[in-house]
């Protein structure tokens, strides 16, 4: 399977259209809900579970770790919103969960295409809570080295991101060097 990146990326403008949004922080959790997807907050520090896609006949249910910090669960969110939107189901009754992935667009596994679904996802999330045209935005409107810590810092605080994940999507977008 190919990464389909042009797909991602048009269903999330679609998303970020449907509801006139042009600045962050994207509102996640209403996008999913407004979708019909219910979500369930769990928490359990002993678990290395950040969420998972519960899909029953007409039901559809996001969990999400809420043990977890803000950041990552609104990323995990999108994360398993992706997979609802991106991956269909073999089966009636179809669980899928996520144990403590990480924000990672390329590694060994990723390059040798063995988790083309895991990729998908995440890049749907980076999308959704990181939108390309809102980065644009933000960086045109002032001037500043990517290179200072700082500025990532204060970018991921108002996309309500990690620093990890910003730091990843810039790099991906081009505007900094990992």
């Amino acid at each position: 399977m190919t990464i389909r990146r042009n797909r991602i990326r048009r269903l999330v403008d679609e998303l970020l259209h449907a509801d006139q949004l042009d600045r962050p922080p994207v509102p996640v959790r209403k996008i999913i809900e407004k979708h019909g997807v219910k979500i369930v907050e769990h928490a359990n520090q002993a678990t290395d579970i950040s969420g998972l896609l519960f899909r029953h006949v007409s039901e559809v249910v996001i969990g999400v770790n809420i043990a977890h910090n803000p950041a990552r669960q609104r990323f995990t969110l999108a994360h398993e919103f992706g997979h609802f939107l991106l991956h269909g189901v073999s089966s009636p009754d179809a669980l899928h969960i996520d144990r403590g992935f990480v924000v990672r667009y390329r590694d060994s596994t990723s390059s040798q295409g063995t988790d083309d679904e895991e990729r998908e996802a995440n890049l749907f999330a980076a999308e959704l809570l990181m939108p390309r045209q809102f980065l644009q935005a933000d960086l045109a409107e002032k001037a500043i080295d990517l290179v200072d810590n700082e500025t990532v810092e204060e970018l991921a605080a108002r996309y309500q991101v990690s620093t990890q994940a910003m730091a990843f999507r810039l790099a991906n977008q081009g505007y900094l060097t990992l």
